[in-house]
């Protein structure tokens, strides 16, 4: 087997709300195995919302018997909580955690005991050691929310200094930003690999929502073009499977430890992505 076929993915989904959602989600795991994942990750809503969800997600995908990563969370959250949820994934079996600072939720002050992931992070390390691998995220286009370049770049330096392992990043589709956002971490002599996130484009109106949410830019000549599809979903699925899968090449050609798929809790577009990358 060689290098290409060996390249490391990830996964990451959420938990559904409803019985039907369980089922289809059961049945899209199954299919995104294929392409033997090196853990999947489930999020986590604001203030909680989710973690029964998240929980039960992240104990059926252990039970398939593929690793699975918890998002945990600290906005709003007290040192105590974290203390049990932290004990009950360890019991879990879960290895792997994505340390996030979070959103608040509407109508929320910023109380709780941690200000910042770097917080999370630390408190993590002191309370469990080496039990958890931790993941962070990284955003090569700037935390939306960050001062100045430099004060988002000094942010991710202390999550890492407080002992994360890796990061992944926000979606992104210029790969510029990436390949700059890496140099600019390793000058600063921070050492852990960086992994790119990608968002598979497969609604207009759905990308553009989650773009304006988070910060993430589209390109004006992609945003554009989709614009010109209209609502004709076969010409923006077509489009999107080929943007993104150039984006993936130009990754991985360039150094990228692997990728980070957010598959929106659909198989197909990261299994035809893969299969052209020959993943």
């Amino acid at each position: 087997m060689n290098a290409t076929n060996n390249f490391p993915v990830s996964i990451e989904f959420f938990p559904p709300k409803t019985p039907e959602g369980v089922e289809k989600l059961r049945a899209v795991r199954q299919q995104l195995y294929t392409l033997k994942p090196d853990f999947c990750s489930v999020t986590f809503g604001a203030g909680g919302s989710t973690q029964e969800g998240t929980f039960s997600t992240v104990s059926a995908i252990l039970a398939e018997g593929t690793p699975a990563a918890s998002h945990l969370s600290c906005i709003g959250a007290t040192r105590t909580r974290v203390r049990e949820q932290l004990a009950t994934l360890k019991a879990m079996g879960v290895r792997r955690l994505v340390a996030l600072r979070g959103d608040l939720p509407s109508g929320f002050g910023t109380g709780g005991e941690f200000h910042y992931a770097s917080d999370l992070v630390a408190f993590i390390r002191a309370e469990t050691g080496d039990d958890f691998q931790i993941e962070v995220a990284a955003y090569p286009e700037m935390h939306p929310q960050a001062k100045s370049p430099e004060a988002d770049l000094q942010a991710f330096a202390s999550k890492v200094q407080a002992g994360a392992n890796s990061a992944i990043t926000q979606y992104f589709f210029n790969p510029d930003a990436y390949f700059r956002f890496v140099q600019e971490v390793d000058a600063l002599g921070v050492q852990v690999p960086v992994v790119p996130g990608i968002m598979p484009i497969s609604s207009s109106s759905q990308l553009m929502r989650f773009s304006d949410a988070c910060g993430a830019e589209i390109p004006r000549w992609i945003r554009l073009r989709l614009q010109s599809f209209g609502d004709d979903a076969a010409s923006i699925k077509a489009f999107g499977l080929d943007v993104v899968t150039d984006l993936c090449d130009q990754l991985r050609a360039g150094g990228a430890p692997g990728l980070h798929f957010y598959s929106m809790n659909q198989s197909a577009a990261v299994l035809e992505i893969c299969k052209r990358l020959a993943i």
